[in-house]
């Protein structure tokens, strides 16, 4: 499994929240949250794309910054 990073613009806890429900949706396996960095980590084997494209329906902009 690959551990991929990713930059999304959080400010507040109600911004990590949506992101944490939308990556419990997707039923990924590992994930850490970062707020004052706007750091997410993803531990799966799902497609960059797919995990891109999922947190960008938390509406913040996100931004892949490479595997971990």
């Amino acid at each position: 499994m690959t551990k991929h990073e990713f930059e999304v613009e959080m400010t507040c806890e109600g911004c990590s929240g949506a992101v944490t429900r939308i990556l419990n949706k997707l039923g990924v396996e590992t994930f850490e949250i970062d707020l004052p960095k706007k750091l997410v980590w993803i531990e799966s084997d799902k497609d960059v794309k797919f995990l891109e494209e999922a947190l960008k329906k938390s509406g913040k902009e996100v931004k892949y910054v490479g595997p971990k």
